[in-house]
């Protein structure tokens, strides 16, 4: 994988504010990388260090295996989900 845009996403996903959510997409459109699903693979190798929980599926649902923790470190933030889908009208980050 180009480096160069591994440390272009990283530093995209670091960049969400607390109490704010993004997609794979929006997140994917800012680092210029060629689609969403990379995101979720750059994150799930080299994510720990960095807010990924506050990146989100387009539809604002988190991926089912990191649902619960996921959905607690945004509660955490104030950011409420009402079952496992965040109003994203209401948290998405527009930077």
């Amino acid at each position: 994988m180009d480096e160069e845009l591994h440390e272009r996403v990283r530093e995209v996903v670091a960049a969400v504010p607390p109490g704010k959510v993004a997609t794979y997409g929006d997140i994917a459109a800012l680092a210029g990388a060629p689609s969403p699903r990379m995101i979720g693979r750059i994150l799930n190798e080299d994510g720990a260090d960095i807010p990924w929980h506050r990146v989100l599926r387009a539809n604002g649902t988190p991926a089912p295996h990191i649902a619960r923790e996921q959905l607690a470190r945004l509660r955490a933030e104030g950011v409420l989900a009402e079952g496992e889908r965040v109003r994203l009208r209401e948290h998405r980050w527009r930077p």
